[in-house]
């Protein structure tokens, strides 16, 4: 052990020599490694700080809840033609479905619609996410508040004129005043502000509940009417926890085609989207980004194989007569072997050291500018210099093979 031990330490002054020595020559070489383990690591760090991102997002919602629609959140079989002559769920199915189903526990109505101004005094907030939505909403989605509250039954059945605002909206408006209380015009009608979320922070897809506003779906149905088309429903179901989500479906498959009068051999003109299916879309999204880093990130790494394995070849030749030497003195050729392995992984894990510290660096400041929060773990620190090694290793063992066959008289010889 204490040999192994002396003979990493003579590799490890070995490969300082040849970055000493031949700076330009090994930076170079270098290079390949450092970008490769860069680009890897960059990739997956990016990956999996998304990856946190969406899970903490919907770290609120049952992975069970169903977003019952006219549209699909994946793929479908069913043609494109087909499905934009389907009819949009109902407020009145909504209704049904709610006191139909004893499995679910919450249900809520929601419609999406477009983008909006909010105005208070002089200030205007731009281009801000408008949810109307049932009152029951709130015990779905888990929202949290910094202030105030969400509308109650009445308020939502009756379609008052109340809004809860997001953090971000709430500090543009009010500048630090409190928001509770005053009013806030938006759809050309002043509204109550009655609530302000806790700051969430950017959203899976660029939305925020920072930016966003929520009143009573019943307002917007009372003003624009249920068969405005700038407004697609939504129904959300939340099933009770314990349950056989498969016969769940299929009663609400059943009850919904009960209820619209829908023909046995009809296929069904609307869509059960669970939220599992939608996170195991976003896992395969997820991974096919990794696999494309990877590949990426090979041709990097095969390029940087190559630097290390010249260099290698180089310095083998330049210590031929060192080589002969050491055998001469009775060095074993596993000893050479290893002392060449040695300096081959320890010149990729340096290149694989500065690739990481770029990626750390780049993500600091991706972190502030963007407030997004780009992680670098521990797993991929270990992977990245794992890679590295492992890099080191493939491109030194030829020319450290090489270096402990030669013939101890040739190699003096050689070097004189």
């Amino acid at each position: 052990m204490v040999v192994y031990l002396r003979l990493l330490k003579e590799s490890f002054g070995f490969a300082m020599n040849a970055l000493r020595n031949n700076k330009l020559r090994t930076l170079l070489s270098l290079l390949g490694v450092t970008i490769g383990i860069f680009s890897i690591i960059a990739v997956l760090a990016a990956v999996d700080s998304l990856d946190r991102k969406i899970k903490s997002q919907l770290s609120s919602l049952d992975k069970n809840t169903i977003y019952l629609a006219k549209f699909s959140f994946g793929p479908s079989e069913i043609p494109r033609w087909k499905r934009d002559q389907f009819p949009d769920v109902t407020y009145e199915e909504y209704e049904y479905l709610k006191s139909s189903l004893p499995e679910a526990q919450e249900s809520a109505f929601q419609l999406f619609v477009q983008r909006e101004n909010i105005k208070y005094n002089e200030v205007t907030v731009s281009d801000i996410n408008v949810v109307p939505v049932s009152y029951e909403f709130i015990d779905i989605q888990g929202l949290e508040f910094s202030a105030g509250r969400f509308y109650n039954e009445s308020e939502a059945y009756s379609g008052s004129a109340v809004v809860v605002i997001g953090d971000e909206i709430a500090k543009t408006l009010f500048d630090g005043y409190d928001p509770i209380g005053k009013e806030v015009r938006l759809f050309g009608q002043r509204f109550n502000v009655i609530g302000v979320l806790k700051k969430q922070g950017e959203g899976m897809f660029g939305d925020s509940n920072d930016t966003s506003v929520f009143i009573p779906v019943n307002y917007m149905r009372k003003r624009f009417g249920d068969n405005n088309e700038t407004m697609t429903p939504v129904i959300i179901i939340k099933p009770k926890k314990e349950i056989d989500m498969e016969a769940f479906k299929a009663d609400l498959t059943q009850k919904l085609r009960s209820f619209r009068g829908m023909k046995t051999g009809d296929i069904d003109s609307f869509f059960i989207n669970v939220l599992s299916g939608f996170t195991d879309l976003l896992d395969g999204i997820i991974a096919q980004m990794n696999i494309v880093g990877w590949i990426i990130a090979g041709f990097s790494l095969l390029v940087g194989g190559f630097g290390i394995a010249n260099i290698m070849f180089v310095s083998v030749k330049e210590r031929t007569n060192l080589i002969g030497i050491q055998k001469s003195l009775g060095a074993k050729n596993k000893f050479i072997l290893f002392q060449f392995l040695f300096e081959s992984i320890i010149l990729c894990v340096i290149g694989g050291i500065i690739g990481l510290l770029l990626v750390w660096l780049i993500s600091i400041v991706l972190t502030q500018a963007l407030e997004f929060e780009f992680i670098l773990g521990i797993g991929n620190i270990l992977l990245g210099t794992s890679l590295a090694a492992v890099i080191g290793l493939i491109s030194g063992i030829l020319p450290a093979i090489s270096a402990s066959k030669l013939d101890p008289v040739e190699a003096i010889r050689s070097g004189m």
